[in-house]
C-alpha cells in the first residue's frame, strides 16, 4: 500500500492536533523508510517479478525485521516510546504508535500471503493487490477520506500552507499513476534507491504542518 500509509498519517491530525504532520507521517510510513536501507545492505530481500500480483511487479522474499508482526509490535512501542520521552505527551505517543502499527494492517488487506508474523513464518496477506479496481477503491477511499480529516482538523495559515499540501496531493497522486501504468523497476537496488526518497515526503509533510493551524478556517 502507498497511498493509505499517507491516508491514514493524516486522519490522525484530528486525533493528535500538536504533532506534527511530518511525525505522523514518518510514524505511518517508518517500516517503509527502514526498509530501502536494509534491502540496499542486503539484510532483506525483494525481487523484481512481473506479474506477482496485478498491481505490483515486486516479490517481498525476506523481510521480518521492518514487515514482520512481532518486530513491528516492538517498532510501534519503541516510537510511541521514543515520542513520549521527546515530548512528554502522552496521547501523541499512542497515537504515533499506532500509525507505526496501521501500516502492517493495512499491507495485510493488499499483500498476498508473504507478511511474515514472526521471522520466517507464518505468512500471511489477503491479497488485495490481485485486483487493480479493488486496490484503487481502497487505497483512494482511505486516502481521500484522511485529506478530509486533514483539512477538517487545520487551515493555511497563508499560501504555502494551502499550495504546499496541494501539490502535496498531486506528487502522490502521480508517483501512485506511474507505479501502476509504469514498467516495473530495472532491479531491486533501485527499488531500494528510490524508496530512501520517502523521507523527503517526511520533511515536506513537516513543512506544510508549520504553514497550517487548528481550526476550521484560516486566520484573520
Amino acid at each position: 500500500m502507498f497511498l493509505g500509509h499517507f491516508g491514514a498519517a493524516l486522519a490522525a491530525k484530528p486525533l493528535a492536533p500538536r504533532a506534527s504532520l511530518g511525525t505522523l507521517v514518518a510514524a505511518a510510513l517508518f517500516l517503509d523508510l527502514v526498509w530501502p536501507a536494509l534491502v540496499l545492505v542486503g539484510v532483506e530481500r525483494v525481487r523484481i517479478d512481473p506479474g506477482n500480483t496485478a498491481v505490483t511487479p515486486l516479490d517481498f522474499e525476506h523481510y521480518p525485521v521492518t514487515h514482520g508482526l512481532v518486530a513491528v509490535v516492538a517498532w510501534a512501542v519503541a516510537f510511541g516510546a521514543v515520542y513520549a520521552w521527546r515530548t512528554g505527551w502522552r496521547r501523541g505517543a499512542v497515537v504515533a504508535g499506532a500509525l507505526v502499527a496501521s501500516h502492517w494492517v493495512l499491507d495485510l488487506v493488499v499483500h498476498r500471503p508473504d507478511l511474515p508474523v514472526v521471522w520466517s513464518g507464518p505468512k500471511v496477506g489477503l491479497g488485495l493487490w490481485r485486483s487493480v479496481p479493488a486496490t484503487l477503491a481502497v487505497e483512494l477511499a482511505v486516502f481521500v477520506g484522511g485529506l478530509l480529516l486533514y483539512a477538517r482538523a487545520t487551515a493555511p495559515r497563508d499560501a504555502v500552507g494551502r499550495y504546499a499540501l496541494a501539490g502535496f496531493v498531486a506528487l502522490l497522486l502521480g508517483i501512485y499513476a506511474a507505479n501502476l501504468l509504469g514498467p516495473p523497476p530495472p532491479s531491486a537496488r533501485a527499488v531500494g534507491a528510490a524508496g530512501l526518497g520517502l523521507w523527503l515526503f517526511v520533511l515536506w509533510a513537516a513543512w506544510i504542518d508549520r504553514h497550517r493551524t487548528s481550526g476550521t478556517a484560516a486566520p484573520a
